[in-house]
């Protein structure tokens, strides 16, 4: 049964006028109308001759720049119809035994977006991600286990003939949903796929690193001082809207270039993310990381493509040292500031240097600065991960597209309920 099918286009635009002691800001769906915006900002705002000597002002960069990636092969000129057989070639993978509830859905996004500031910034870029996501609840199941798989692409090609790798999920779904049972609470160590990785990377640091928690905290301020150590010597954590991907972002929504931003280097805590106005404030440098979630809100610091860096382990050899410890797969979300929670769509026993038989685990948590000291060893081998659905939120901007991912990682001493 179709449920629904949808195609929408919006256009619009928001507007900030910066006099030295406050932002007024506006956003319309009139583009048109960007002068009558302007000027009534402009009407509010204090003249300040001195403008261009103010620390933000200072810090915005004046880039020209046209990066438009998905012009060939624009999500746009796929015809509605198309997507539906796409999605109607899928279906049949929920047509087995031991499913209910299912579901199937496509979605798509196009973005095109300018950028123009009063110091001569011009620049044009264009985002585009399509994806699968197969929801279903396994019956007959040991507890209720309701999970899914997606398929994201950044153009419609790259969802074909993705078949086979879904049925074969959907069938350790339900292999690990017939078989698992209750964790025995209490501390473990556990086995991270580079997926878990990076949402641990995401949750239990990177928005630590956003330096808008630090502006009102002076505790927060001498917790994370730059040149201490914070983690595991072969520990380094990036950020960056380089790479393509949910989280690519090649300049921010204030004009700055995308660049690699090491928040930890070797254990040692290097840098954080920020838009011109934090970076002022904390007399540092801008990363690329003002971001809204569209036209109607205001930037404000967030991630963009969150990982941990590979280190020089093998998969096997970090399971060799976790014996009777946890291997953890796969998620159903995460949280976390101070301390960090996942919860894991799957979880094994660690038995013999192979992940063994299945258990459900409802939590797993930590103190982000005792755990990034647990960590202890990081496989070579990294993989960065985008979703179509979803995203992070942060205040009332939800869901913002981010990109996350690492090695597969060893954790000593997580709390597991």
């Amino acid at each position: 049964e179709l449920k629904q099918c949808t195609e929408s286009r919006r256009r619009g635009a928001f507007v900030r006028v910066y006099d030295g002691k406050r932002w007024y800001n506006s956003a319309t769906t009139e583009p048109d109308r960007l002068q009558q915006e302007l000027d009534t900002l402009a009407a509010m705002a204090e003249p300040n001759p001195a403008i261009g000597d103010d620390p933000v002002v200072h810090r915005f960069e004046v880039n020209r720049d046209c990066v438009l990636r998905w012009q060939a092969g624009d999500l746009r000129a796929v015809p509605v119809e198309q997507k539906l057989a796409l999605l109607r070639s899928y279906q049949p993978l929920l047509e087995r035994s031991g499913l209910a509830a299912t579901r199937a859905r496509y979605l798509d996004v196009h973005v095109d977006k300018t950028f123009r500031s009063s110091l001569g910034a011009d620049i044009r870029q264009d985002y585009q991600h399509c994806g699968i996501a197969l929801g279903y609840t396994v019956t007959g199941a040991n507890a209720p286990f309701t999970n899914g798989q997606q398929r994201y692409a950044s153009d419609f090609a790259g969802l074909q003939g993705c078949q086979e790798g879904l049925r074969a999920a959907i069938a350790e779904d339900v292999n690990y949903a017939m078989h698992a049972v209750p964790v025995e609470p209490g501390e473990y160590t556990c086995v991270l796929s580079p997926t878990v990785a990076g949402v641990f990377a995401h949750e239990s640091f990177g928005h630590k690193s956003e330096s808008d928690f630090m502006l009102g905290s002076e505790t927060m301020r001498r917790e994370w001082e730059l040149g201490k150590q914070v983690g595991w010597e072969g520990l380094s954590i990036l950020d960056s809207g380089v790479p393509n991907g949910s989280g690519y972002c090649p300049y921010d929504d204030e004009g700055t270039r995308a660049r690699d931003t090491y928040l930890v280097k070797n254990g040692v805590l290097t840098g954080r993310l920020h838009s011109a106005a934090t970076a002022a404030a904390l007399d540092e440098a801008v990363t690329g990381n003002a971001r809204a979630i569209s036209f109607e809100f205001e930037p404000i610091v967030r991630m963009t493509s969150t990982w941990i860096a590979g280190g020089t382990d093998t998969f096997e050899s970090l399971l060799r040292g976790a014996e009777g410890g946890l291997y953890i797969p796969d998620f159903f979300h995460g949280s976390g500031m101070s301390t960090f929670t996942i919860a894991p769509a799957r979880a094994y026993r660690i038995r013999g240097g192979k992940p063994a038989e299945p258990v459900l685990v409802s939590v797993i948590s930590g103190n982000v600065m005792q755990t990034l000291h647990q960590i202890d060893g990081a496989t070579a081998e990294t993989e960065l991960r985008s979703l179509f659905t979803g995203g992070c939120g942060k205040m009332e901007q939800w869901p913002l597209r981010v990109a996350f991912g690492g090695p597969y990682l060893r954790v000593r001493g997580l709390k597991v309920q």
